[in-house]
């Protein structure tokens, strides 16, 4: 068996920035013991699996060790080979996961627009352990499914130390969002999930779900521009919708290929 594979660098214009994906194109699905292990050995934080079907198509996210509800950056790499390799008349799409229906539009400019349902945090008192994540006590911490600690500054946001051990006591959400207001930009952020096999992820769409709806009240505006303040960097331009979220980048081929079984 035969399984064509890309490797797209999402929410950038250049190769080696933002965020890796891989995104594998299935006939029908294989069991989940392979699919994992096809993500563990790319080895990269997320790999998606997509198969065509009658309104579009199915969508899976695996990180090396665990399959997850929700992937901003591999649903946009996945979006990229479907318009620029599958099926290249196509301007939308509609893919079909466990987080619902997400939709992708690709723009004149080129940049992909991705439709996602929000996930509004509530604000939490600051944890007691909170300071030991980073070094640096938060000024505010809000829950969705992830944990968000909100920061003074950029400066602060950027210069963290992350404690793996100490984050990864944070069982009950699947990351660590870090943030603050930006200095160029609307908002800055960093993004930790270490006991998903993420110690630090590059650029990360779903962090956004629960960004956009803070910063929108925060800043009170809807269209807001983002900067994710890893090594390899992210851009995103976003807009608060109410129950979702629109979530915008580029995206740039690597490589493509195949992977034999």
């Amino acid at each position: 068996m035969n399984i064509p594979i890309y490797q797209i660098d999402a929410f950038t214009t250049q190769v080696f920035k933002g965020n890796q994906a891989a995104v594998c194109v299935l006939e029908s699905w294989l069991d989940d013991a392979t699919l994992q292990n096809i993500a563990a050995e790319n080895n990269l934080a997320e790999t998606a699996f997509i198969i065509k079907t009658k309104g579009g198509y199915d969508l899976r996210w695996f990180t090396p060790t665990l399959e997850i509800d929700l992937c901003g950056h591999a649903t946009l790499a996945s979006a990229y080979v479907i318009f620029k390799f599958l099926e290249p008349k196509l301007s939308h799409v509609v893919f079909s996961s466990m987080s619902g229906k997400l939709f992708v539009s690709l723009e004149e400019s080129g940049r992909l627009a991705m439709d996602f349902p929000a996930r509004t945090p509530t604000q939490l008192p600051i944890p007691a352990q909170a300071e030991n994540a980073f070094g640096v006590a938060p000024k505010e911490v809000w829950a969705s499914d992830d944990l968000m600690m909100v920061f003074e500054t950029e400066e602060q946001v950027l210069n963290l130390t992350p404690n793996m051990s100490a984050i990864s006591t944070f069982t009950d959400y699947f990351a660590l969002i870090a943030t603050a207001k930006g200095d160029k930009v609307d908002f800055v952020s960093r993004f930790f999930a270490p006991n998903a096999g993420i110690p630090e992820d590059p650029v990360t769409g779903r962090a956004h779900c629960t960004l956009v709806p803070y910063w929108a009240e925060q800043l009170n505006k809807t269209k807001l521009e983002a900067k994710q303040l890893s090594k390899r960097t992210g851009h995103l331009y976003c807009e608060d919708k109410g129950q979702r979220v629109a979530i915008a980048g580029y995206a740039k081929l690597f490589l493509k290929g195949e992977i034999h079984l």
